[in-house]
Order: structure tokens, then sequence, then C-alpha cells
């Protein structure tokens, strides 16, 4: 479903990444790793159209996006879960919902009853602002937010960072229900290996910019990942 071909980027003078490819197919987890500062949120905000990048080409079912912004990017059905949330913290939970209807025809400009299946704690909590929700409840909204728009692409950018282990798990559980509806192709990344290659169906870790390995059979090349993970 999603195809990066040789993209490269850049901050002025600054050259981040270096002809990445990427590929991500409906009901699979794309896990993308590597250490700190390798560049990838910077290849996740490229596929979001958040940045503009250099060279190489998105492709979504074949179909060339050129050089996509935001709007453009989640039209197209690519929807972006960035680190840190982004939850706006004076709407409630019901109004951040909602503002994931912006990509959607009018007529289709609803909250499902599946969100509140797949996270029961915003229905507890959807009259409570964003801000007054611990970090691990902002995590399940931003996500919940992003599936509001039904996309094909989902883009989690270390969904696990600062969240308690019992959220942890259930955000897991929700992963791993879009990954076997089958619809859905998921790009994680993530620094938390155990979480990550518990439900990764392929990985690609960067190093500097580039792409340094990847498989497609994870349970096989664990120790290989590791490896890679450690330069």
């Amino acid at each position: 479903m999603l195809d990066v071909n040789g993209l490269t980027l850049r901050y002025g003078q600054s050259q981040v990444l270096h002809g990445v490819d990427l590929v991500a197919r409906p009901g699979q987890v794309t896990a993308l790793m590597g250490v700190n500062g390798v560049g990838k949120t910077s290849l996740m905000k490229a596929i979001a159209g958040r940045h503009p990048f250099t060279e190489g080409r998105i492709k979504l079912d074949g179909r060339d996006l050129g050089h996509p912004n935001a709007v453009t990017a989640a039209r197209a059905g690519i929807a972006y879960v960035p680190q840190g949330r982004e939850v706006f913290p004076l709407l409630s939970v019901a109004e951040n919902l909602e503002t994931g209807f912006a990509c959607l025809p009018r007529g289709g400009r609803d909250v499902p009853d599946r969100i509140f299946e797949l996270f029961p704690v915003l229905a507890k909590m959807r009259h409570r602002r964003g801000g007054d929700l611990s970090g691990g409840q902002q995590q399940q909204l931003a996500i919940a937010r992003a599936l509001i728009a039904r996309p094909r692409v989902l883009l989690l950018d270390e969904p696990t960072e600062g969240i308690q282990p019992s959220i942890i798990k259930d955000i897991g559980r929700v992963i791993e229900v879009l990954r076997d509806e089958g619809e859905i192709a998921i790009v994680l990344v993530e620094q938390y290996f155990d979480f990550a290659l518990g439900l990764a169906d392929r990985v690609t870790v960067l190093q500097g910019g580039q792409v340094s390995f990847r498989t497609e059979d994870v349970a096989a090349d664990r120790d290989k990942l590791a490896e890679a993970m450690a330069l």
C-alpha cells in the first residue's frame, strides 16, 4: 500500500535522510527502528507531509503522491500520530476526536462506536479536557483521533514514550487488532525493542539517515536486529 523510494531530506544545509526506501502493507506492522537522531521522525514527517523532502517518491496504492503537504497526505489516507501526541489541551476528548473530521465528507463526520470499543477510557472521559488526561490517556486519544479519518496508512511515532506499562499493553492490543483486520498499513517508530518486535511483520533499521538493515523474518533475525540497533 505504501511505497517510499529514495527519499532524501535536508534541514537547511544538513542532509538528514539519504535515499531511504520503506514499504508498508495492509495487515502488517512495519517497524522503523534505530537509535535517537538517525532520521526516523524526519521520515515520518516527510510521509505525513509535515516536512518537504528533496528527492524520492511516496506512492500509495501505486499512485505517486508527489510532494504532499499535510492536507494532501491526510486526504490521501495517511494518518500521523506524532511523538508528543499534540492533543489540544483546552478541547474536550470529544472535541479532540472531532478534529479528525477535517478530511471526511460531511456525511461521514461521526465518531464510530468502534473508537470507544478500542479505547474504553475515552468513553468515560469524553467530556474532560485533553490537557487533564494522563500521558497514557492522551496517547490513546491521539491514536483514536487519527483513526477518525479512516486512514489506509497509520504512522505511529514512539507511542510508548513516557507511558505506564499497563497502557503500553492496551496500545499494543489495539495495534494488534488493527493489524489483524487487514485494512490498514501500520508504520511504527519505536525504541522499546521487545514491544516493536512483538508486533512487527517487517523491520527497517536506520543508521545515519540510511537503511542499515531490513528483514521480513523478524523472529529469525532477532539477534541481527539487536546487533544493528547497537551500532
